[in-house]
C-alpha cells in the first residue's frame, strides 16, 4: 500500500541526522580513550552522554507542543547539533597524544585542556540539539496518517529503515576518515568534521521540501506552531480544551519540581563526580515527570489508562537498551582490545563493528514487517506487547551464545569476532521487535495535545536505560584478577558478563509476557 511522500521526506532527513549521530558515536569512547581517559571513565561519560541526550527531548517535546511547532523545533535541533559536531572537529584539532602505550597511562605532561574544554562544549550542543530534533521527527510521522490507519506500524518500520541507513554508512566513513592509531589522537577530526556535514545536509533537505510534502491526508500542514493549528480546528473544541486547561492547578507543576529535587537529593550519593550527578538527575525526572503527565485534568480516565501502557513498556524498554548499548561502550573496547579482527593479512578497524547492527535492520525489517502480516493473513495476530517481549528474549538469546562461545577463556587470549556478529545481528533482530513497534504504539496511545511529550518519555527511558548501561560498561573485566561484583553476582571473566546481561534481559521479557493480557485491557482496543 503506497505511503505519503512525507514519510519519504523525514526518511532522508532522519537518515542524514542519524548518519550524523552514530558516525560520532563509534569515534567516541575510542576518542576518549586516545586522549583523556581509562577505559571505565570513557565508558561512564558515554553512558552520561547518551542518557543526557535522550533525556533532552523532553524539553523540546514540551516547547514544540506549547510553543514552537514540531518544524521550528527540527530546524533548530539540527543546527545545533551541527554546531555540536564542528566543536568536536575543533577539539581533535588541538588535541596532543596523552597516553604512552595502547590503552596504557596517561601522561599528566601533555595540556589538552583546550580540547577537553571544546569536547565538553560540543557534548553540549549535541544533547541539546537532539532533544528538539528526535522526538518532534518521530511524532511527524504518525501525523502524516489518519489516527486509526493500519499503515501506521509499516510506517515506522520503513522510517526506522532510515535510520539504520545512516547508521550503517556512518562507522565506514566516519570511522575510516577518523578512527586513530593510538599515537595520533587528532586524525579523529576528520570523522567528527562527516559528522557534522551530515548534519547540515540534513537541514537543508528539511527545509526545502517540508512545505510540499509534511502535510496532513487533507493537505493540511503538520508541525506548525499550536496557535496556528488551532486555525484548522473546531472553534467549539479550542473553547473547551482552553476552559480544561485552567482547571490545573500551579501547585502541580509546583510540587513535582519540588518531588524531582528532592529525588535528586536522594539519589545522588556521598561522594560524586560529575557522572553521578547526571545519573540522579536522570533517574529523578523520570519518575517526577511521568507524575505531572498523568495529573493532568485534561486528561479523561481512558487517556490515563493508555498512557500507563506507555510509562510500563517504557520501564522494560530500560532493561532492553541498557543491555543493547553496551554496543557503543563496552562491546567496542572488547572489539577493539579483546578481539581478533584479522582477516588474512587485513585488520578490521574497530568501528566497523558498529554497522552489523544497521545492516541487519535494513535487510531484515522489510521481511520482519512481511512476517507480521503473513501470519495475520493466517489469523495469527501477534500484539505489540507480544512483540517487545519477544525483543527482550531476543537480546538474552544473543548475550547467552556469546557467554558459552567465550566460557573458559583466558583473560590474554582474544575471541574470534564471528561472536561479535552473531551476537550484533541476534540483537538486532530483538530490537526490529521491540524499537519502531514502540514508536508506532506511543503514537497511537497519547493523546494529541501530549503527542511530542509523550514521545519525549518515551526517549527518557533511553536516558535512564543508557545511565545504567555506562555503570554497567563499568564491571568489564579487562585483565587477569579484574574482579566485579553486581548485585552478589561476580563477573571476573567475559563470560560472567554476557551472563550478566542475559539474566536480566531474559527475566524482563518473561515479566512482560506475564503482564500483556492486562496491558492488551489498559489500551482499550488500540492495537
Amino acid at each position: 500500500m503506497q505511503h505519503p511522500k512525507g514519510l519519504y521526506l523525514l526518511f532522508i532527513t532522519e537518515m542524514a541526522e542519524r548518519f550524523s549521530y552514530y558516525g560520532m558515536r563509534a569515534l567516541f569512547v575510542l576518542y576518549l580513550v586516545s586522549a583523556f581517559f581509562t577505559s571505565a571513565d570513557a565508558s561512564q561519560i558515554y553512558g552520561s552522554y547518551t542518557g543526557l541526550v535522550y533525556l533532552t527531548p523532553l524539553l523540546g517535546g514540551y516547547i514544540a507542543d506549547r510553543y514552537w511547532g514540531n518544524r521550528r523545533s527540527i530546524i533548530f535541533g539540527g543546527l545545533t547539533m551541527a554546531v555540536g559536531q564542528f566543536l568536536m572537529f575543533a577539539s581533535a584539532c588541538f588535541v596532543k597524544q596523552s597516553i604512552t602505550s595502547e590503552g596504557g597511562a596517561i601522561d599528566a605532561t601533555v595540556n589538552n585542556q583546550l580540547s577537553l574544554w571544546l569536547m565538553f562544549a560540543g557534548l553540549a550542543a549535541l544533547i541539546v540539539g537532539n532533544g528538539f530534533f528526535k522526538p518532534n521527527i518521530s511524532t511527524m510521522v504518525g501525523d502524516l496518517y489518519e489516527p486509526q490507519d493500519q499503515r501506521k506500524d509499516s510506517a515506522f518500520t520503513i522510517f526506522y529503515m532510515g535510520i539504520n541507513l545512516g547508521a550503517f554508512i556512518a562507522p565506514f566513513i566516519c570511522g575510516t576518515l577518523g578512527e586513530s592509531d593510538w599515537h595520533n589522537p587528532s586524525a579523529f577530526k576528520w570523522g567528527f568534521f562527516a559528522a557534522g556535514c551530515a548534519m547540515i545536509l540534513s537541514v537543508i533537505v528539511f527545509m526545502a521540501f517540508k512545505d510540499k510534502y509534511i502535510v496532513t491526508p487533507e493537505g493540511i500542514a503538520i508541525g506548525m506552531k499550536p496557535s496556528e493549528s488551532q486555525l484548522h480546528r473546531d472553534e467549539a473544541t479550542v473553547d473547551t480544551q482552553e476552559k480544561a486547561t485552567a482547571k490545573n492547578s500551579p501547585l502541580r507543576l509546583w510540587g513535582c519540581l519540588v518531588a524531582a529535587i528532592l529525588l535528586f537529593v536522594l539519589f545522588s550519593p556521598d561522594v560524586a563526580d560529575v557522572n553521578d550527578y547526571i545519573s540522579s538527575a536522570i533517574y529523578s525526572i523520570s519518575i517526577a515527570l511521568p507524575v505531572f503527565i498523568i495529573t493532568d485534568r485534561n486528561l479523561s480516565g481512558s487517556d490515563k489508562m493508555r498512557i500507563g501502557v506507555i510509562y510500563i513498556v517504557a520501564v522494560f524498554v530500560i532493561f532492553f537498551w541498557s543491555a543493547f548499548e553496551q554496543a557503543g561502550s563496552s562491546l567496542t573496547i572488547i572489539a577493539d582490545q579483546q578481539c581478533d579482527r584479522l582477516v588474512g593479512s587485513w585488520e578490521m578497524p574497530t568501528t566497523w563493528f558498529q554497522s552489523i547492527n544497521p545492516i541487519v535492520v535494513v535487510f531484515c525489517a522489510p521481511f520482519m514487517v512481511m512476517l507480521w502480516e503473513t501470519l495475520l493473513k493466517h489469523g495469527i495476530k501477534v500484539h505489540s506487547i507480544i512483540k517487545q517481549a519477544l525483543g527482550l528474549l531476543l537480546l538474552a538469546l544473543g548475550y547467552l551464545i556469546i557467554a558459552l562461545g567465550t566460557y573458559g577463556l583466558e583473560s590474554d587470549v582474544k575471541i574470534a569476532m564471528w561472536w561479535l556478529f552473531a551476537l550484533y545481528s541476534i540483537h538486532t533482530l530483538g530490537e526490529l521487535c521491540l524499537s519502531p513497534i514502540g514508536l508506532s504504539l506511543v503514537n497511537k496511545l497519547a493523546p494529541s495535545h501530549l503527542a511530542s511529550l509523550l514521545m519525549a518519555v518515551w526517549f527518557m527511558s533511553n536516558a535512564a536505560s543508557n545511565i545504567l548501561a555506562g555503570n554497567l560498561a563499568a564491571l568489564l573485566p579487562t585483565s587477569a584478577g579484574d574482579v566485579h561484583y553486581f548485585l552478589g553476582f561476580q563477573i571476573a571473566t567475559l563470560a560472567d558478563f554476557f551472563i550478566l546481561f542475559a539474566i536480566m534481559s531474559g527475566i524482563a521479557s518473561v515479566i512482560l509476557l506475564l503482564l500483556s493480557p492486562l496491558l492488551k485491557k489498559m489500551m482499550q482496543g488500540v492495537e
